[in-house]
């Protein structure tokens, strides 16, 4: 068995189907000997956490699980030969090969824009690393009475609140070092994940919708679009006009992770389709997809929705290694978002395969309702903090 990729959804799936199957040699594939967790990366970058904390080893799925890694890049896959090529020379046999290759990034959606320019001048921040810890000293840096400016992503996406969780603890920054900052998010979507929520806690803590509101949020309708970037003179267009700022986040529209797209495993959507009941790829037979480059219909693209789907797969393997009939699929997803260090949100579901579609089963989805107890959201931020602990236990422990 060989897995390509060791964040949530691979270290998942490698530690599970080590639960679910003795006996099956495991290799996992992963460029680094660590993993940073992209979850509470937007933390880091209004000091409420350091990337140390965020960073975990595979030392224990290594010598308590029997896990073997090879840490480099797998560059190629001969279907027909069961082998994966690294980029060191290795060549690696599989009888079943799953991927959890993440994400790429759309950078030809916004003219002026490259990957060159997001590692050195203008980070998205949304894969953990020195991007973060680039925009968190470009947002703090700014101006006194300065304007950031954040374009979300259009269509599937990485996390969907989080553009919005990140807006949201930058201004409570603000308020504390930069009061008469200004914060503009220009969206080319009419809502987003938990809007109301989120346009709530605006309201009660950043003056949303007055005329001191911290916040600025331009929706679709409203021109909110950014199509190009002119960064010598710090100018955004949208389809509402050019917007100046001082320091800018512009979070890509995003797509399969490249290796996937290199091996031919992504569609027209430029995503994977897979099997819903097991996550094998539909283009590929005994390769299976996990994660956030997969296509999972109501499932987010969250990082619980990988740990749960790596989860499904790796019981379906088992049992496929066993001849026994297949399980069941039913998935899980929770996530918290913190509006403030001490204000917290959330959204789950539980998801069944109705149809050949992964779906929110009966009344199980929510979000935080809206009510007038000062100590819900003070209870929200609690347990988004202690599921953190306990998630990347889970996945890394």
């Amino acid at each position: 068995m060989v897995v390509i990729g060791g964040g949530i959804g691979g270290a998942t799936f490698a530690k599970y189907l080590r639960f679910a199957h003795a006996d099956v040699k495991i290799t996992v594939i992963e460029p680094n000997d660590h993993y940073i967790t992209c979850l509470r990366t937007n933390d880091v970058m209004v000091n409420l956490h350091t990337l140390d904390e965020l960073t975990f080893s595979y030392d224990t799925l290594r010598n308590q699980y029997g896990i073997g890694f090879v840490f480099d890049s797998a560059t190629a896959v001969d279907f027909d030969r069961k082998l994966v090529r690294t980029a060191k020379g290795d060549e690696i046999k599989y009888d079943k090969l799953v991927m959890s290759p993440g994400i790429d990034f759309r950078y030809e959606d916004y003219e002026g824009h490259s990957a060159e320019l997001a590692n050195t001048q203008l980070p998205h921040a949304y894969k953990a690393g020195p991007q973060t810890l680039m925009l968190r000293d470009q947002f703090q840096s700014m101006k006194q009475g300065g304007v950031f400016v954040m374009s979300a992503p259009a269509g599937n996406f990485r996390c969907p609140p989080g553009p919005y969780e990140r807006v949201s603890l930058f201004a409570e920054w603000m308020q504390k070092h930069n009061p008469t900052g200004k914060i503009i998010i220009l969206d080319p979507k009419n809502s987003h994940s938990k809007y109301t929520p989120f346009q709530t806690a605006w309201q009660r803590l950043y003056g949303y919708g007055t005329d001191n509101s911290l916040i600025d949020w331009v929706s679709l309708d409203k021109g909110g679009r950014v199509t190009g970037i002119d960064v010598d003179n710090k100018t955004l267009f949208s389809d509402g006009g050019p917007v100046k700022y001082d320091a800018c986040n512009i979070i890509p529209n995003q797509r399969a992770g490249k290796i996937a797209q290199t091996l031919g495993l992504t569609d027209n959507s430029g995503w994977c389709p897979i099997n819903r009941h097991t996550f094998e790829s539909t283009i590929q037979p005994d390769v299976y997809v996990l994660g956030d480059s997969s296509i999972a219909d109501e499932m987010p693209k969250s990082g619980n929705a990988a740990n749960t789907q790596a989860k499904v797969c790796a019981r379906a393997i088992a049992a496929e290694l066993r001849g026994e009939p297949q399980p069941g699929a039913i998935f899980a997803n929770v996530c918290y978002s913190l509006v403030g260090s001490n204000y917290g949100i959330s959204i789950s579901a539980i998801y069944e395969v109705v149809d050949n579609k992964i779906v929110a089963k009966g009344e199980s989805s929510g979000v935080s309702p809206i009510t007038d107890l000062p100590g819900q959201p003070i209870l929200e931020a609690t347990y988004q903090k202690n599921w953190h602990r306990a998630f990347v236990k889970d996945v890394f422990g």
